[in-house]
């Protein structure tokens, strides 16, 4: 049987396809377990979590139970914006990315507030504060996701478009766009690193961006809104974007493959599409479970993991041919535990870490004992993907739901799984279970 946390447990991490608990963090149950191992103690960051419950879709159902109509009118304020009235509804149940670690540093970036995100340094000195990242044209932050082979450099999709932050060092300021805007953005509070707004880049009428994805080499930008059936192509170091168009509804994630040849993108009217990067030809699909609300590539490319919103069952699609070959098949990946433990008929949120031996699972309702937990599967792909469970995790406080979850997939001991919980800490959990690194 997969390990149960027990109730009022935390979970700390994992030796070997075992998820240890105690009765709360700290620095000495860090040390007995995993930090002779890392060499790092992953402290919980606190943030604001109020306005990312509602967000993030918490609480939007007992909204809707108490006041029916009244309630989702009261619901659709508290976003102040006018969505698409198909898409309003949906947004909230897309896996947003709201925690991002840096490709190949120990510093992970989060949504900690409406207007706001947190970067935390694992490798900066001891006793230094968190930097919070503010300005006037970060409103209403969607997503964070760093940018590859560029540095300590950070997009933030907001209202109206994206914030490109840089870190800035003595006497060596991060350097502004050639024809940008002089932007000058530094953190509001904290005592560690200063950072600079050095771009924004302006969507399309002011649309709010809710999906954007890195091209692997950090040159190019997708952004995508559910306000437009297009998705925008940035080329950064320009700041041109070249619209994409294909259907007609809103778009609700972006993904580009690890190596580059491969773009996905998914719509709220339940389509999606796989594109090949060379002439950007496409191929549409279309699914029967519901619109697509998570989707993960593995490492090499060769296949795109995706959650569906009305459904427990994984779908994964493999690529028959090499690049760019749009020839695919779609084939279940069967979960059967999520509905036969938890008692839960739909799947929230997915992640699977760069190794492609490690995803988490979060679920919708089900049984009270394991409602806000997060399943943790061994994956193998030989080259069929089978995942197995061996666990759970439990966040911290009082009935903790996860808000968001994303992998450091490049942590040299094994992945590091950082959450972002409703009661307001966002913990990391390091997986260790590689022979080479534990006895």
């Amino acid at each position: 049987m997969p390990s149960f946390p027990p109730p009022a447990s935390v979970t700390i991490c994992e030796i070997n396809r075992h998820l240890i608990t105690a009765d709360a963090f700290s620095d000495d149950i860090a040390k007995d377990t995993y930090a002779k191992l890392t060499g790092l103690i992953f402290r919980p960051v606190e943030f604001q979590a109020d306005d990312l419950r509602t967000r993030n879709g918490h609480n939007c159902d007992d909204q809707l139970g108490r006041n029916g109509e009244k309630g989702f009118s009261a619901l659709v304020a508290s976003f102040k914006r006018i969505f698409h009235p198909n898409d309003v509804h949906l947004l909230p149940k897309v896996n947003l990315q709201g925690v991002s670690w840096h490709q190949h540093k120990y510093i992970m970036a989060f949504i900690s507030g409406s207007n706001q995100v947190t970067i935390r340094d694992y490798e900066d000195s001891e006793g230094k504060d968190p930097s919070i990242l503010q300005g006037d044209f970060q409103q209403e932050v969607k997503l964070v996701e760093w940018r590859p082979n560029s540095g300590r450099t950070l997009s933030v999709a907001c209202k109206g478009g994206i914030c490109i932050w840089a870190a800035s060092y003595p006497g060596n300021p991060a350097s502004v766009r050639p024809g940008a805007a002089s932007f000058v953005g530094a953190i509001s509070k904290g005592s560690g690193m200063r950072w600079t707004l050095v771009d924004f880049l302006k969507g399309h009428d002011g649309e709010h961006i809710s999906s954007l994805s890195w091209s692997p080499d950090g040159r190019y930008l997708a952004t995508g809104s559910y306000e437009s059936s297009a998705f925008t192509i940035w080329d950064v170091s320009q700041g041109i974007g070249t619209p994409i168009r294909r259907g007609l509804g809103g778009i609700s994630m972006l993904k580009w493959s690890p190596s580059g040849d491969y773009f996905f993108s998914a719509k709220f009217d339940g389509t999606f599409y796989l594109w090949e990067t060379v002439t950007w030809t496409s191929q549409p699909w279309s699914s029967t479970s519901g619109f697509v609300t998570g989707a993960t590539w593995d490492p090499e490319s060769r296949m795109i993991l995706l959650a569906f919103s009305g459904s427990s069952t994984l779908g994964s699609v493999h690529f028959a041919s090499k690049p760019p070959s749009l020839v695919a098949h779609l084939l279940p990946v069967d979960l059967p535990e999520i509905a036969n433990l938890t008692g839960s008929q739909s799947i929230e949120k997915i992640a699977w870490d760069g190794s492609g031996e490690r995803l988490a699972v979060s679920f919708k309702e089900g049984d009270e004992s394991y409602q806000g937990l997060i399943a943790i599967y061994d994956v193998r792909r030989t080259p069929l993907i089978a995942a197995t469970l061996f666990g759970f995790i439990r966040g911290p406080g009082e009935n903790p739901k996860p808000l968001t979850f994303s992998f450091h997939d490049k942590f040299k001991q094994g992945p590091l799984l950082s959450v972002c919980w409703s009661t307001g800490l966002c913990c990391t959990y390091p997986l260790l279970f590689r022979s080479h690194v534990i006895p």
